[in-house]
């Protein structure tokens, strides 16, 4: 309101002085033209300044559909790379951590089996409780494999979508962009997947070495008459 004020207020002057400076002389007519647009570039500034003008000084480039589906389609492969991006690190990750546990409960079952009939039951048992603490581990970090294998292939596979997308949409970079992350990350999940395989196998071989040793420990056992018992927790499945 303050600014239309002063904009009402410049406009009277200027009527008010314009019969003034045109009854004068030439030069003083000349005066008051240039005066006058000194005034009206004041009144624009002002105007402009005080939020009045709405007309933009630069016209905004006309943007055609295409163009704006070209720039959506886009975002979207930029988005799905970032979603396949962190789903392959933390699958890899997982497959690591896997790794790392079943490796450890290998290692806790040979130092087991390795001490029987070495430790009293209370050395036993303290050491039978770290294994079964262990083989928990090891079950939640299959699945954390599991959950994260799912969402890893839920990110590839829009990826695909949105590759396909990108290009039937005229954005050719973008969907060669998104297809080469894809590789990469296909490249990454197969050598960590071959990690899990191989601890796959080695966790099998160790139960297999678990029945033969225990076995073998029953039947001395028996031939001896020993009345010694094996712990039952280590019999069990679980």
């Amino acid at each position: 309101m303050a600014a239309l004020r002063k904009v009402t207020t410049c406009f009277r002057l200027l009527r008010s002085s314009a019969p003034v400076l045109l009854s004068s002389r030439k030069p003083a007519v000349l005066k008051a033209v240039k005066w006058t647009n000194i005034l009206y570039t004041g009144i624009a500034s002002l105007t402009v300044g005080g939020g009045l003008c709405a007309i933009p000084f630069k016209q905004v480039e006309n943007l055609s559909h295409e163009s704006l589906i070209r720039r959506a389609a886009s975002l979207v492969t930029d988005s799905s790379s970032t979603f396949l991006s962190q789903t392959t690190l933390a699958l890899i990750d997982a497959i690591t951590e896997y790794s790392k546990a079943v490796h450890t409960l290998i290692a806790l079952q040979r130092r087991y089996l390795q001490s029987l009939g070495n430790l009293s039951p209370a050395e036993e048992d303290a050491i039978w409780q770290v294994i079964i603490g262990q083989r928990s581990e090891v079950s939640d970090r299959q699945d954390e494999c599991k959950r994260f294998e799912l969402t890893w292939v839920s990110a590839f596979k829009l990826c695909e979508t949105a590759a396909e997308a990108a290009y039937t949409s005229g954005a050719e970079h973008a969907s060669i962009t998104v297809s080469t992350n894809m590789q990469v990350a296909e490249s990454q999940v197969a050598e960590a997947r071959k990690l899990s395989v191989d601890t796959d196998k080695k966790l099998a071989e160790s139960k297999v070495m678990e029945v033969e040793r225990v076995t073998q420990d029953v039947s001395s056992l028996h031939n001896n008459n020993d009345e010694e018992e094996v712990p039952e927790a280590y019999l069990r499945e679980d």
